[in-house]
């Protein structure tokens, strides 16, 4: 696995987000509850930018974000979508070494 450094922990603490340019790709990556999430950040019924999306932790074990243009949310932890949404968005590797937090956006989950 390709791991790549897109923030340090210091820059993503939790209730925030990221969005890094990775290779062709732009991946959102959030913090939630000190549980980090990356997903690509293109919503799969429009193209909409889910890291500028509104956070939804109602259920702390399933966080969800919801995509700004019509509203389709997206699980952060299997990428699965609701209306109108019908297509998963891709979920990637994150994890912490150090100071750092690490995406690998060449092994999609």
């Amino acid at each position: 696995m390709a791991f790549e450094a897109v923030a340090t922990v210091d820059q993503l603490p939790p209730g925030e987000r990221i969005v890094v340019e990775m290779g062709e790709r732009y991946i959102a990556v959030f913090n939630v509850d000190g549980n980090l999430y990356a997903i690509e950040d293109v919503c799969t019924h429009d193209g909409g930018p889910l890291g500028e999306g509104e956070l939804l932790d109602d259920e702390p074990q399933n966080p969800k974000v919801e995509c700004e243009r019509h509203g389709a949310t997206f699980e952060l932890t299997s990428g699965k979508p609701t209306f109108p949404a019908v297509v998963p968005v891709d979920r990637f590797p994150v994890k912490i070494e150090g100071d750092n937090i690490l995406v690998d956006p060449e092994n999609p989950l």
